[in-house]
C-alpha cells in the first residue's frame, strides 16, 4: 500500500488521474495535482479541493517552470498527463507531439533536477502498432500506426535513457482500453465505452467503426490503480526501468461489448434493448485486435487484476446511469 508519501499526479483532473487521487488520498498520502484542463475537468477534482492533503497547480507540462514547481518536495511522480486519442493525433500531430514528447521530457528533467527517484508513467498499448501476435508481449512491438502511438513509444525510449544516464527509476504502464467512472463521454475524441453508454441511454444508435468484430482488452480503472500502486512501491530491482502491460488479459469484441451494455442498461430502461448500432467505415490508424499478456506484470510487480470487463461494467454503468440520464 502507498502510504504517507507526497505524490505528484500529472493530469490529475483527467479520468485516470482523478481516480488515482481519490484512492491515494484515502491512504493518507499528500497529493499534488498538475493539470491545464485541456482534456481534464475541474469537476473531477472538486471533491478534493478542500482536502488538507491536496494541492492543485493549474499548469502545463509543456512549461518547464510549471513542472519544476509541481515536483517541489515530492517523493514520487505518477505521470498521467498526455493528449490521448489516435484520431486526434492524426488530425493534429503537432500538438500531440508537443504535449506527449516535449511535456514528457520536461517532466523527466524536473524529476531529475529535484532528485526524485521513482517516475511511473502512462504508456500505451498503441505502441504495439502493426505487430500481429496475440497476446501482446512487452518485448515484441511493431511499427506505430498513428502519431499518438509514435509519441508513446518515444516516451518509453526517453524513460530508459534517463534511467541509464541519471539513475531515475522509471516504470511504464501500457494501458489497454481503460474504462470506469469519470471517463468523459462527450466530444469527438471520447473513448468507446462512455460514448456507447451516452448513446444508448439517449436511445441513439452507438457508432461502430467496421463490422464490430474487432476486439479489445477492456480494463477497469481499479486494475489500473493497482498497477500504479505496485509500480510506485515495488522494491524489486528487476521490476524497474521497464514497461508492463496493464490489462485484464481477456479480449472482447465490440459487438459483444454493445450487448453487455444493452443488457445492463436494460435493467433501468427496457427500451434500450431495442437500440441497434450504426456501423460505419473503419477508421484509419485503428488496430484490429488487442489482447495483453499480463505475465510480466504478474511475475515482477505482483499484479493481479480483480475486475473483468463484466464486473467493471456493472459498477461503471451504475455511475453513468446516475450521471448521464
Amino acid at each position: 500500500m502507498l502510504q504517507n508519501k507526497k505524490v505528484l499526479i500529472t493530469g490529475g483532473a483527467g479520468f485516470i488521474g482523478s481516480n488515482l487521487i481519490e484512492r491515494f488520498l484515502e491512504q493518507n498520502n499528500y497529493i499534488v495535482c498538475l493539470d491545464n484542463f485541456a482534456t481534464g475537468k475541474k469537476e473531477n477534482i472538486e471533491p478534493f479541493l478542500l482536502h488538507p492533503d491536496f494541492k492543485f497547480i493549474e499548469g502545463d507540462i509543456r512549461n518547464l517552470e510549471n513542472c519544476k514547481e509541481a515536483v517541489e518536495g515530492v517523493d514520487l511522480v505518477l505521470h498521467q498527463a498526455a493528449l490521448g486519442s489516435v484520431p486526434r493525433s492524426i488530425n493534429d500531430p503537432i500538438t500531440t507531439n508537443a504535449v506527449n514528447i516535449d511535456g514528457f521530457v520536461n517532466m523527466l528533467v524536473a524529476t531529475r533536477d529535484a532528485g526524485i527517484k521513482r517516475f511511473v508513467y502512462a504508456a500505451s498499448s498503441s505502441t504495439y502498432g502493426d505487430h500481429p501476435a496475440l497476446p501482446k508481449i512487452e518485448e515484441q512491438i511493431g511499427r506505430p500506426l498513428s502519431p499518438y502511438a509514435v509519441t508513446k513509444y518515444v516516451n518509453e525510449l526517453y524513460a530508459r535513457v534517463f534511467a541509464d544516464l541519471y539513475g531515475i527509476e522509471t516504470i511504464g504502464l501500457r494501458y489497454f482500453n481503460v474504462f470506469g467512472k469519470r471517463q468523459d463521454p462527450y466530444g469527438a475524441y471520447a473513448a468507446a465505452i462512455p460514448k456507447f453508454l451516452k448513446s444508448l441511454i439517449n436511445h441513439q444508435s452507438p457508432v461502430i467503426y467496421g463490422d464490430g468484430e474487432q476486439s479489445r482488452d477492456f480494463t477497469y480503472i481499479d486494475n489500473v490503480i493497482q498497477a500504479n500502486e505496485l509500480a510506485a512501491t515495488t522494491a524489486n530491482p528487476e521490476a524497474l526501468n521497464t514497461v508492463y502491460n496493464v490489462a485484464f488479459g481477456e479480449n472482447t469484441t465490440v459487438n459483444y461489448l454493445i450487448e453487455i451494455l444493452k443488457e445492463n442498461l436494460g435493467r433501468f430502461d427496457p427500451e434500450i434493448l431495442k437500440v441497434e448500432p450504426d456501423h460505419q467505415a473503419v477508421r484509419v490508424g485503428d488496430i484490429l485486435h488487442s489482447l495483453a499478456s499480463i505475465d510480466k506484470a504478474r511475475n515482477l510487480l505482483g499484479y493481479n487484476p480483480q475486475f473483468s470487463i463484466k464486473a467493471g461494467l456493472e459498477i461503471a454503468i451504475n455511475w453513468y446511469w446516475e450521471n448521464l440520464k
